[in-house]
């Protein structure tokens, strides 16, 4: 009998300290350096599966974070935006201690923000800037500004201008070429298009360059949502309005890998890509496979690689180290205003993507396989 005793007094105590461990490990995202990050759920919320590279992402991260023990909600709002905030409140709801979300509109979630900060809930934000909230503490990208830059600086070697290591070509222009910016609504357009330009205005100042249509301003050149549908519209209705008359565009400074495809679509549709009329300097970003693939054929002249991997990495080191109660590595902490307040942010490095360095730049860092280029 008295063994019997003992035996159910330590069962007893055995019960009550699995349930204080299961309680510990659940009722707060803090988490002791080493400790058991098992019952711990992350939020994670990216824009859309259209988009190549955001599927990327999105595995990316999730496959990290599980490595690391947490328990991931990986959602897509498929560009819509009451459906992100949907999916951002049903995250919280299931008590999320972290979330990381690319935003579709980054002003339009702020209510949910107070939500996740009334709960103590952190938030990172993913590649793109989420504005006009306090309640944002981190943000992993790529150094979008520079992107911009890289942008232009490919525009300028395809046209003989640069060359890659910089020094000046041997082309003299005047040459017509037609700008683009990416979605209105995304805060890192902005920033590709200001590197971007800040590129090409000496260029455009001394009549180098033209741009033939007259259309310059951001609002009037931005694609909402980066749809590559109304980018090509728009490219098709540049060519009719503003080269009908025979003058040919010999460059176009396009900020997205997408909409690269829908404006070399509406060029070829013209008589471009055609022996005797060459498709003219086309710029993109993100390394898509389609696009890539038409670098390799000669079509798309270049593209800004950006490892999602590394992206995906710093994020989940980020979010780790605030779940454990400690302070991420961070290496910039004043370029990223978001309306309210400057948000502590790791950038990462992009690289131009040419013909000639594919291979090195995406197969020998195991970004892509050569079969999947092919």
């Amino acid at each position: 009998m008295k063994i019997a005793k003992l035996a159910s007094a330590a069962v007893g105590l055995m019960v009550v300290a699995g349930l204080a461990a299961c309680g510990s490990s659940t009722k707060t995202g803090d988490q002791e350096p080493g400790g058991d990050s098992s019952a711990v759920l992350v939020g994670v919320t990216m824009p859309t599966r259209s988009s190549e590279r955001w599927i990327h992402d999105g595995d990316n991260v999730k496959s990290q974070l599980e490595a690391l023990g947490y328990r991931v909600d990986l959602q897509y709002a498929e560009n819509d935006i009451p459906t992100q905030v949907n999916q951002i409140e049903n995250q919280i709801t299931k008590g999320a201690k972290l979330l990381i979300i690319a935003s579709i509109d980054g002003t339009a979630i702020t209510t949910q923000l107070q939500q996740a900060a009334d709960k103590k809930i952190p938030v990172i934000a993913y590649d793109r800037l989420i504005r006009k909230s306090p309640n944002v503490d981190y943000y992993a990208t790529f150094d979008n500004y520079k992107v911009g830059v890289q942008q232009a600086t490919s525009l300028l070697v395809g046209l003989g201008l640069k060359k890659a290591d910089g020094t000046d070509g041997a082309a003299k222009g005047p040459f017509n070429i037609e700008l683009f910016a990416g979605s209105p609504d995304d805060n890192n357009a902005t920033f590709f298009f200001n590197g971007a330009m800040d590129t090409l205005k000496p260029y455009l100042d001394k009549g180098t360059l033209v741009v033939k249509s007259g259309e310059t301003d951001f609002k009037t050149v931005a694609i909402l949502r980066w749809d590559p549908a109304t980018a090509q519209k728009r490219m098709e209705d540049l060519l009719t309005k503003t080269y009908a008359k025979g003058a040919k565009v010999n460059g176009v400074l396009s900020p997205y890998d997408g909409l690269s495809i829908g404006i070399l679509s509406a060029l070829k549709s013209s008589g471009y890509g055609t022996s005797g009329q060459p498709y003219p300097i086309v710029t993109g970003q993100d390394a898509e496979v389609a696009s890539v693939k038409s670098i390799i054929a000669g079509e798309q002249y270049a593209t800004i690689y950006k490892d999602t991997r590394e992206l995906a990495k710093v994020t989940v080191k980020m979010a780790d180290a605030v779940l454990k109660g400690g302070k991420p590595e961070v290496n910039n902490t004043k370029d990223y205003d978001n309306g309210n307040k400057v948000v502590p942010s790791y950038l990462l490095e992009p690289v131009i993507v040419y013909k000639d360095n594919y291979a090195k730049t995406l197969i020998e860092t195991g970004y892509y396989t050569e079969s999947q280029l092919k």
